[in-house]
């Protein structure tokens, strides 16, 4: 698992703003994601880093995932998305949500 160092500037891409408002994200949600990961992985795009962070809830637990790219001195956020439900280390993107960063990362 690799360790996210927490004093990166942080760059928000455009795709990474529209999936925020969609999914209702919050930057300070965003960021406490990527500063408590529950979960880190290598991403589906090359040089990305996939971070989890599990919220537990008794009717509707979910996750919620964040796309970055170390690019020097500043940490590119790609996208950011809710997962309904709960993954296991190594499960596979939702094809909808795999189509969506394709369009992003051409």
């Amino acid at each position: 698992m690799r360790v996210i160092k927490k004093s990166k500037v942080l760059y928000w891409t455009r795709h990474s703003r529209d999936k925020m408002g969609y999914y209702r994200l919050s930057e300070s949600r965003v960021k406490s994601v990527i500063n408590y990961p529950d979960r880190v992985e290598e991403g589906i795009a090359p040089k990305t880093i996939a971070i989890m962070k599990a919220v537990t809830g008794v009717k509707h637990p979910y996750e919620v995932w964040v796309m970055v790219q170390e690019v020097k001195a500043r940490r590119k956020i790609i996208s950011a998305w809710r997962y309904p439900g709960q993954t296991s280390p190594g499960d596979p993107l939702p094809p909808e949500i795999l189509a969506e960063l394709e369009n992003v990362l051409e």
